[in-house]
């Protein structure tokens, strides 16, 4: 009880999430006959995993694509496939996202890298700068689902059962739900803000495609070398970043060999921050299971729930809240031990479960009072949370219809991995 209410106390207090569990984990060992030098064992065997490289190598694609200026690319793509249409530039900041997510599988790169553009530019056209805000860091939540994703990677650590690439494939879907499901909702609600901008010619067209090719063939190559056994998800990230590293430099030539220190040294710490929230919470995970909470938890929730659905209903439900305190990865790392065990006792789908977990925290992001890409957001358009918290409700009803789709029917997730044959 100690450790928990050290963890309670710190998070309240605003302490950083990962220094708040480790103050915890010492709070309950110093009730145990255990030394405080196991605890160190434990946050070094968190990380000693090759799996684990996947993450920032991941970052470090990302970073060398944004520095290489495909973020232009993208746009200039999106914009010839939907720039014309009724609130065309709004379209067009939820397009880009869709690319824009096979670059970086990270919401909070897509806000801060589309954000800077976007949120200014719509601002011009018409657009109300919260807004314009609102809708580019509920847009972000498509990144973390369309391949490759790094919230994936990180939920198949912790299971230590699930496929990456099932997981990869069964994000498409939901990713482009969301997109839809936004697009349609702007259309509606945001059309009047500005005119509709002139359609590009054929030409214009095809300039923008052959400019995005090596975007687009980014995630293409990435999953297909996993799905096809060439490598596996970590060496896959190493290609990635390869990949990046000689578009940039010999292909594109935007990328110079001057930016590669600063480059390393974002990717170094935007890693870092992932990696030891991983560290702390796998020796915070080793006490829970010293303690068997998750056994306890677990023989509680299958004497009390025989429904795989309302299981389905009950954690949606709870992961909604904590993802209003809690990041993503964070409570993906905290909550799975517990939650993954009796999801699969109950006969439900892995990889169905993975997804609606990672879709419901990914929205927590958006959500307040601490939703990190609303901050990123509210940082580059300085509109004041409480103006981009009244914008963004409607599309965070977006987001929720999209969960609720994917948690009862399992097949918009399940039937691209079944097709591949997973």
């Amino acid at each position: 009880m100690l450790g928990f209410g050290i963890l309670i106390i710190l998070m309240v207090i605003g302490s950083p999430i990962a220094f708040a569990i480790l103050l915890a984990v010492f709070g309950h060992v110093s009730q145990t006959p255990f030394s405080f030098g196991l605890v160190s064992q434990r946050i070094f065997s968190g990380i000693d995993s090759f799996a684990i490289l996947a993450i920032p190598l991941f970052v470090l694609a990302g970073e060398l694509m944004n520095e290489s200026g495909i973020t232009d690319r993208i746009i200039k793509f999106a914009n010839a496939l939907v720039g014309h249409t009724k609130a065309g530039l709004a379209q067009v900041n939820i397009w880009a996202s869709v690319i824009f997510a096979g670059l970086s599988g990270s919401a909070v790169a897509d806000t801060s890298a589309l954000g800077r553009i976007f949120i200014p530019t719509m601002e011009k056209e018409g657009y109300p700068r919260d807004f314009a805000a609102a809708l580019t860091a509920a847009s972000s939540v498509i990144g973390p689902m369309i391949p490759p994703s790094i919230p994936v990677i990180i939920y198949a650590l912790i299971t230590s059962g699930v496929s990456v690439p099932a997981l990869f494939l069964a994000g498409v879907a939901p990713g482009i739900f969301l997109a839809v499901g936004l697009s349609i909702y702007v259309r509606i609600y945001a059309g009047h803000y500005a005119p509709l901008r002139p359609k590009l010619s054929a030409k214009e067209r095809l300039k923008a495609f052959v400019d995005a090719w090596i975007p687009l063939f980014m995630p293409v190559f990435i999953v297909g070398s996993i799905l096809t056994g060439i490598v596996t998800p970590t060496e896959a990230a190493a290609l990635a970043a390869g990949y990046a590293l000689i578009a940039g430099i010999f292909v594109l030539k935007s990328l110079k060999v001057s930016s590669l220190p600063h480059i390393f040294v974002r990717a170094m710490r935007d890693s870092s921050v992932i990696l030891i929230i991983i560290a702390v919470v796998a020796a915070a995970n080793w006490m829970l299971t010293f303690s068997r909470i998750p056994q306890t938890v677990s023989t509680y929730v299958l004497g009390e729930v025989t429904s795989p659905w309302v299981f389905l209903i009950m954690v949606n439900l709870i992961l909604l809240v904590v993802g209003l305190f809690l990041e993503g990865i964070a409570a993906m790392l905290i909550l799975l031990p517990i939650i993954h065990p009796i999801a699969m006792s109950l006969g439900i789908d892995p990889t169905h479960f993975g997804i609606v977990v990672i879709f419901n925290l990914m929205i927590g992001l958006v959500t307040p009072p601490m939703g990190i890409c609303l901050f990123v957001s509210n940082s580059i358009a300085n509109v004041g949370m409480g103006a981009i918290s009244r914008r963004i409700m409607p599309l965070f009803l977006v987001e929720l219809g999209v969960l609720i789709l994917i948690t009862f029917v399992p097949q918009t997730v399940t039937f691209i991995p079944k097709l591949f044959g997973y």
